[in-house]
């Protein structure tokens, strides 16, 4: 132990302190150094520290620091970053604050008695300071994370609900946290703040490193604002302050980009609002928030539940219900054939039962639902009566049907390949009437092939609609490669950068996947109209783009769409008609003109 000091540039060090044999020792030492350390200005104090964040984040359950007093430390440490500038600014000391603020979250995101245990060791209020900017937005970000962890637990959310001006302070950071991010740090490489750049490459520098972990930080920035307001949002003393218009219509558009994708997002915390009556209430008034709830119920992604849970209790609600149904029940129709979704075990038949009950709710007062919603839920009705009927049709019958759907099939992919692409629609459109329900794969390529007529008829619409039928019908559930570029072009044509680039990804991957070999990437290459469409839409939804707008970026000269020139944005269109009949047990062969090549896809696109 003595030649172990002796060769320490800090003797007595928590290093030297944790190599002591004896655990009695150890632990009396650790207790010292824990009580001592806040009010020494010696050199070199932001290793134990650093070692101690490694430590919290391997082993974020071991109970020995916290009984030894390392919140009491922590706490400590943040007041004396806040209070002593020259200290904090002395050798590596800038770095202090922010460990010891990760280090609270650390041991606090599992365990409710850690919890405990820090709020009483007084860590809130300099948490409180941090969040409020006191320093820098990376010590913002790490305080926002330990106050929503604190905030999860039923015996420690009121001692941060106490402090009022966290919730406000959240709102602000959720609202704000990619400007600040993008003007304090990402928009001027030789004006970055040194510690910023050694914390986010952590020994790996450059400046796209820098970049990329600055847009990760910004994603998880917030995130984490939203998931402390999220903590508020359960309790109905909080939601005036939550729905306020120009915070509620920002939600949707919080989605954490690629880095965060795992994130519930603004539309989890939609979700939670929409749980409450006084909640759905204010969703169901803000213009906007309802129809991008839609565009997410008919996503692909980890959202999309939640999204049809926020639709489901606002068209069951009955003070919210006539405010939204004639502008949720075409998406929530387009998803009524989806068995599995979530916790849900029979969806459709949810999404089916309501709409129905609404029907019946407002069936004597005519005017609360349009005309035209009343005909699309009566067709989805009379489609699911088809479907109980069918299971009492004799075979015979069914193959009959499904013969003649055939049939009208190959007479439309002939319309299509001719260049009459609205016969062609019109022939779909006859081919699903006549196929049966339970026929399933022969509908997901009707309506993939129909979705291609209205994407070239400039009907994005209804080309969202029908992919959207034919992933829901597909099985596993939205994994439908030709639906999901065809969906990912006709949201393109609608501006939804996003969704458009999320589908685009997801067709790429089930390209790797498919034994299709019109859909496998040759060589593990991605086909270039999807390249294309991708780098289009990366430039659009970027996670910095309106920052950047605002403050005048090097990054978005130009609109997105002219990312690439003229050339780039015909090329999003170089893809043929799928008319495919896909293989079943029969053995059935792909039709011949399914997906043809680039040169001939692009006549037909100016025959539209």
């Amino acid at each position: 132990m003595d030649k172990i000091q002796s060769d320490c540039p800090y003797p007595g060090c928590f290093f030297c302190v944790m190599k002591e044999a004896n655990p009695g020792k150890r632990r009396a030492s650790v207790l010292k150094f824990f009580r001592e350390l806040p009010s020494q200005d010696d050199d070199g104090q932001v290793l134990p520290i650093s070692g101690l964040w490694n430590t919290a984040m391997a082993h974020p359950n071991d109970p020995e620091f916290i009984n030894l007093g390392i919140f009491e430390c922590m706490s400590a440490l943040i007041w004396k970053g806040l209070k002593n500038r020259r200290w904090l600014s002395h050798d590596q000391n800038i770095y202090i604050p922010y460990y010891a603020a990760h280090i609270i979250g650390s041991y606090t995101m599992n365990m409710e008695e850690f919890a405990e245990r820090a709020v009483r060791a007084g860590v809130i209020p300099p948490l409180v300071e941090l969040l409020r900017g006191r320093l820098t937005w990376v010590e913002q970000r790490v305080a926002v994370r330990a106050l929503g962890h604190l905030a999860t637990y039923p015996s420690t959310f009121p001692a941060v609900s106490d402090h009022g001006e966290v919730l406000e302070l959240a709102i602000q950071l959720a609202s704000s946290s990619l400007e600040i991010v993008y003007s304090h740090f990402y928009q001027f490489v030789d004006r970055r703040i040194g510690y910023h750049c050694d914390l986010l490459t952590r020994g790996m520098g450059g400046v796209e490193m820098e970049s990329r972990k600055a847009e990760e930080w910004a994603s998880q920035l917030q995130c984490w604002s939203l998931q402390l307001i999220n903590c508020f949002a359960f309790k109905s003393e909080f939601l005036h302050d939550i729905c306020k218009a120009e915070f509620l219509v920002k939600l949707p558009g919080m989605w954490g980009g690629l880095v965060n994708e795992n994130s519930p997002a603004g539309v989890g915390l939609l979700r939670t609002i929409c749980q409450s009556k006084l909640g759905r209430g204010h969703v169901a008034n803000i213009p906007g928030v309802v129809e991008a709830l839609c565009n997410i119920a008919r996503s692909s992604d980890d959202w999309q539940y939640m999204a049809v849970d926020c639709l489901l209790w606002l068209v069951q609600d009955s003070n919210t219900c006539h405010k939204v149904i004639d502008r949720v029940a075409s998406t929530l129709i387009d998803l009524a054939d989806i068995s599995m979704l979530g916790d849900y075990k029979k969806l459709g038949d949810t999404i089916v039962t309501v709409l129905q009950e609404c029907m019946q709710q407002y069936t004597n007062s005519r005017n609360s639902i349009s005309t035209h919603t009343r005909e699309q839920i009566d067709e989805l009705l009379s489609s699911k009566q088809s479907l109980k009927l069918e299971k009492n049709m004799p075979k015979e019958d069914l193959h009959i049907k499904q013969a003649a759907a055939l049939v009208v099939k190959l007479e439309g992919n002939s319309l299509f390949s001719s260049g009459n692409i609205a016969g062609a629609a019109a022939k779909y459109s006859e081919a699903l009437a006549l196929c049966p329900m339970k026929s399933k794969k022969e509908r997901v390529v009707l309506y993939s092939n129909r979705a291609q007529c209205y994407l070239l008829l400039q009907q994005p619409l209804a080309a969202i609609s029908d992919t959207t039928r034919a992933l829901c019908l597909h099985s596993p559930l939205n994994r439908h490669a030709k639906s999901l570029w065809r969906r990912a072009q006709a949201y393109d044509m609608l501006g939804l950068a996003k969704e458009s680039l999320l589908d685009a990804i997801l067709f790429i991957n089930e390209c790797s996947q498919s034994n299709d070999p019109d859909l496998s990437l040759k060589q593990n290459k991605v086909p270039d109209y999807a390249e294309r469409l991708v780098k289009k839409q990366m430039r659009a939804a970027w996670l910095f783009r309106e920052a950047a707008l605002k403050h005048g970026g090097i990054h978005c000269e130009g609109e997105a769409s002219d990312a690439f020139g003229q050339e780039a944005d015909d090329s999003e269109w170089e893809t043929a008609s799928e008319s495919e009949a896909e293989n079943d047990a029969t053995g059935e062969a792909d039709d011949e003109t399914e997906w043809k090549n680039d040169s001939h896809q692009q006549n037909l696109y100016e025959k539209s």
